[in-house]
């Protein structure tokens, strides 16, 4: 069952529902969160806090995007490598066979 966590985002304290065993998740997610949203808003304190936050979310987003991207090359060159593994062993045991 879920418990309401305050956390504290740029000097504004928002109430999370969670599960307790995803507590602590939560709050490291939101001093993340936190931090980075310290970062976008700079010097300028008079920013405006949904101009800051959906700032954040797009920078986040594009690094998730991004890694995503690695991520995927890595896992076609991974295939890639493992198909040419395989043909390999197939020519292998073919051999054996014949003799």
């Amino acid at each position: 069952m879920s418990e309401p966590v305050s956390v504290r985002i740029l000097e504004r304290e928002f109430t999370v529902g969670v599960e307790p065993e995803a507590r602590d998740q939560l709050m490291a997610a939101a001093q993340f969160l936190d931090a980075r949203m310290r970062e976008v808003r700079g010097n300028n304190r008079s920013a405006a806090l949904d101009r800051v936050a959906v700032l954040t979310a797009l920078n986040l987003a594009a690094e998730l995007l991004q890694g995503r991207q690695k991520n995927g090359s890595q896992d076609h060159a991974i295939a890639r490598a493992l198909g040419e593994m395989q043909l390999k062993l197939d020519g292998l045991f073919d051999a054996l066979a014949i003799r």
